[in-house]
């Protein structure tokens, strides 16, 4: 079994930043592609960014130029470096993780743009 824990999300001014990190731990063999999600209040859960394992990476237009997804292979975590943080930005942002050639999901963490 394979478990991912979040960090990083709190609430955050317009403008500002935040880096949430996703770690997975357990009975790992191999681990391929690496995103995030987010799910807005009375909204689809949608797409932000992934990772592959060689670091190819690919955003939303929505939050392209803005979010920068990075990974550690060694230590099995994915982060998401937000920058430039809109009020629409505000979501459960969850990470997901192709571990064992099974998907894996965090449990989310909330990112609140407040001013």
């Amino acid at each position: 079994q394979v478990q991912l824990v979040e960090s990083g999300g709190g609430s955050v001014q317009p403008g500002g930043s935040l880096r949430l990190s996703c770690a997975a731990s357990g009975n790992i063999f191999s681990i391929r592609g690496m995103g995030w999600y987010r799910q807005a209040p009375g909204k689809e859960r949608e797409w932000v960014a992934s990772i592959t394992a060689v670091g190819r990476t690919n955003y939303a237009d929505s939050v392209k130029g803005r979010f920068i997804i990075f990974r550690d292979n060694a230590k099995n975590t994915v982060y998401l470096q937000m920058n430039s943080l809109k009020r629409e930005d505000t979501a459960v942002y969850y990470c997901t993780v192709v571990a064992n050639e099974l998907d894996y999901w965090g449990q989310g963490t909330q990112v609140t743009v407040s001013s």
